[in-house]
């Protein structure tokens, strides 16, 4: 496959890159996807190391109803209408009349969200409530387990904004290996890190190890953790608007993790397992039980434990879920394991982007273009942030605009 000078340059062959792409060579402008790793995929990867598929980052395809990626899953389930939710009080399961309980506190919790809604942007932390049985474990689920941040550090328009509906579709055969099939024959060169980027024109300049390229454009679709750590150097350096709106997009992180388990438990398929916050488990993690049946269990622990856990390293995490999964089933139950490294990753520094409180328009902000520079990804989403559907949309977005006005030559 030739890598002369191209059209357009994409940085990144995560789903951004990967829809960039696709929709370039469609419309007839030439490409070149450069990715810093030895894969393709960005924050999707599906492994069989636990002997049935498994996504260590990207899993679900969520607000599928709207999500650009659903029509390419055709093997999938909406495991939502199936999964049961079964909460560990800390000594024994939930009872029936407190399960109804949560739902109700969790209904008080987006209804104060909505209340909200029209005063200026705020931390989620200060218009939720708190101090009632459930109130901690909610604001614990809503943050860091879910958005990989704790409510005192989200942005409560960009949280509403970017509230997410469902149904949820979980592919059998893994996020990972269905965007692996989108970038078949792509023009993607691995192990290629850009280390600086020249925009100042005619067209983009690209250096690294590879050497040089040029191109009329470029789209980067690399992190906001990495642009964040100045991964790439930009020359002339990004304005203000845009390196201001890079900070107030930082990544959060979500651990992914995995271990085989024949034994069922008396849990069934995709059964959930979440556990109360109390002052002596402040942060616990949460499990989903025999995907598809399979031999397997994984589940996620977010926010400040996560990055806490990764700077431990996958060792210390793997034992820590361990000992805090034999608290709830007893010792000896679970197999191998694996543990995500997102935080660690210098390719990615985290899971996706949040915007901080009182920056809800940095998304906007940063999907404004620089001439013949444009940045797609979650991150300048606004509907799907943090999402792989996001990210597949932004980088259709962002070859579009250029293939509605084509860069000079």
């Amino acid at each position: 496959m030739s890598f002369t000078n191209p059209d357009v340059l994409v940085i990144g062959a995560g789903a951004a890159g990967i829809s960039a792409a696709r929709t370039l060579l469609a419309g007839g402008l030439s490409c070149v996807v450069l990715e810093a790793g030895p894969r393709l995929g960005g924050r999707a990867k599906t492994c069989l190391t636990l002997g049935a598929p498994f996504d260590h980052g990207a899993t679900w395809l969520h607000d599928a109803d709207t999500n650009p990626l659903t029509r390419f899953a055709t093997d999938a389930l909406d495991h939502d209408t199936v999964r049961e939710r079964h909460f560990w009080m800390g000594d024994r399961w939930a009872m029936l009349e407190e399960i109804a309980a949560h739902a109700r506190a969790e209904d008080a919790f987006f209804a104060a969200m909505d209340a909200a809604a029209a005063l200026p942007d705020c931390p989620v932390a200060s218009v939720v409530p708190q101090g009632g049985f459930w109130d901690a474990t909610i604001r614990h689920w809503q943050g860091a387990q879910i958005q990989a941040r704790e409510v005192e550090l989200l942005s409560l328009h960009d949280q509403i904004e970017n509230d997410l509906e469902g149904p949820n579709l979980l592919p059998r055969q893994g996020v990972g290996a269905l965007l692996a099939g989108l970038a078949a024959a792509l023009p993607i060169r691995l192990n290629a890190p850009v280390e600086s980027l020249d925009w100042s024109g005619p067209g983009v300049v690209v250096r690294g190890g590879f050497g040089q390229l040029r191109a009329r454009a470029a789209i980067v679709t690399v992190s906001t953790g990495v642009l964040a750590a100045e991964g790439i150097r930009f020359t002339p350096a990004l304005p203000p608007r845009h390196a201001q709106a890079v900070h107030d997009l930082p990544m959060g992180l979500l651990t992914k993790f995995g271990f085989r388990c024949s034994e069922r438990l008396g849990i069934g398929p995709f059964h959930g397992i979440r556990v109360r916050v109390t002052p002596e488990n402040p942060r616990p993690a949460s499990w989903i039980m025999w995907p598809f049946g399979a031999d397997h269990l994984f589940g996620f622990v977010g926010g400040a434990r996560a990055w806490a856990l990764s700077a431990a390293g996958p060792a210390e995490t793997e034992a820590d879920l361990r000992a805090e999964f034999a608290t709830i089933f007893g010792p000896g139950h679970l197999g191998q394991g694996l543990v995500t490294d997102w935080g660690e990753n210098p390719h990615f520094l985290g899971s996706y982007s949040q915007a901080r409180p009182g920056a809800a328009g940095a998304r906007a902000v940063l999907a404004e273009p620089l001439g013949p520079l444009l940045f797609a990804g979650e991150a300048t989403h606004r509907g799907l942030a943090g999402t792989i559907g996001g990210a597949w949309a932004e980088g259709e977005r962002a070859a579009t605009s250029l293939l509605d006005n084509p860069p000079a030559a």
